[in-house]
């Protein structure tokens, strides 16, 4: 896996809601905000399946998935791309659970996002560099 720069984490944090980019096994792709998700380690970040249809489907098709963070203040954005692992169960489920359940809303599964490329999303000549 790759580790988030501590500059990165901070543009991802302050995404709320966070769009996470998601495809079937055709490749059709499909985008949703995501409001119940925190960021566990440098290399993962935790969504919650409250009310994923499409997205949901596509993840079990298709475990990769992709974000795009934006900071309009630094004018810099990155996209990340990774795999995903749907959990039901553990430590995992249980914090994604107490999200869902403190905002009175379901908690179906814990969405496991393994970070694997960083590249800048920013405008510009370094626009699509892989980073990491």
């Amino acid at each position: 896996m790759v580790k988030m720069p501590p500059e990165i984490k901070d543009i991802v944090a302050k995404q709320k809601p966070l769009p996470i980019a998601t495809a079937d096994k055709s490749g059709k792709p499909n985008v949703v905000f995501v409001t119940m998700w925190k960021i566990l380690d440098d290399e993962t970040i935790l969504f919650v399946d409250n009310f994923f249809n499409k997205t949901r489907k596509n993840i079990e098709a298709n475990p990769n998935l992709a974000i795009v963070a934006y900071d309009g203040d630094a004018k810099k954005s990155y996209q990340i791309k990774g795999t995903v692992d749907i959990e039901s169960r553990g430590d995992k489920f249980t914090s994604a659970k107490e999200m869902a359940d403190s905002k009175k809303l379901p908690g179906k599964a814990a969405i496991v996002f393994h970070v694997k490329e960083i590249y800048d999303a920013t405008y510009g000549p370094n626009a699509g560099k892989k980073l990491a």
